[in-house]
């Protein structure tokens, strides 16, 4: 798997990880209301959220973003194995 499919991953994982924190208190505070039909609307939101996240970690992987990221200092410089320093 090339290092930029495996960034986009991780990305995708730390996205789902940050919503499913959040995601019980949402479902308490939906269960609490009359939004009760909004609930799988919230869970197929965040997994949108964490596909979404992946897809521009993917994108911004890509030379022509990272040569852009590069010229205002934003850039990564990958040593011979594919990680960052």
């Amino acid at each position: 798997m090339s290092p930029k499919n495996k960034r986009a991953i991780r990305t995708a994982l730390q996205t789902l990880a940050a919503v499913a924190a959040v995601l019980p208190a949402l479902a308490a505070l939906v269960a609490d209301s009359a939004l009760t039909v909004t609930a799988p609307w919230i869970v197929a939101a965040a997994a949108t959220t964490a596909t979404a996240a992946g897809a521009v970690s993917r994108l911004m992987a890509s030379p022509t973003v990272e040569a852009l990221l590069d010229r205002v200092g934003l850039g990564l410089v990958d040593d011979a194995d594919g990680g960052a320093r």
